[in-house]
């Protein structure tokens, strides 16, 4: 099993500020309310859930991908997490993918159906499956 940690700090009431961090010390960025609702500089839980779930997604339709024998010169992806704040809490409601991949030999029908294959069983995919709305809004096979 491998375990891997994420850690975060706050400081002062809810107009503190804090920083996130990983367990390589790789992403330390400061977070806020302002950060997370009124697009001020710095991070917030969504936008690290999608750089996640796109990490993990791209990692795992390459992976899908290169079992088959396909040849993968580069994937990438953008997860859009939609965060609800209209109601008593804000709630994530949607996580939207798009991905554009350039593979050789195989078809825009194929590479769609890989990029299904790789929503529904990617290790961060199978962990966001409590969201209402999980989809592949564009797979894009480029020439």
């Amino acid at each position: 099993m491998i375990n891997q940690r994420g850690n975060a700090v706050w400081n002062g009431d809810i107009k503190g500020s804090g920083e996130i961090s990983t367990q390589s010390g790789t992403v330390k960025a400061p977070y806020s309310v302002g950060a997370r609702f009124e697009g001020q500089k710095g991070t917030n839980p969504e936008e690290l859930i999608g750089a996640a779930h796109a990490g993990c997604y791209t990692m795992f339709l390459t992976s899908i991908l290169t079992k088959d024998g396909k040849q993968v010169k580069q994937i990438r992806t953008e997860s859009k997490v939609s965060l609800d704040t209209s109601g008593e809490v804000p709630k994530v409601v949607k996580i939207s993918l798009t991905t554009e991949g350039e593979v050789e030999g195989i078809s825009q029908e194929e590479f769609q159906q890989y990029a299904e294959k790789a929503k529904e069983n990617c290790p961060i995919s199978v962990l966001l499956q409590a969201v209402p709305e999980m989809e592949l809004a564009a797979a894009t096979l480029k020439s």
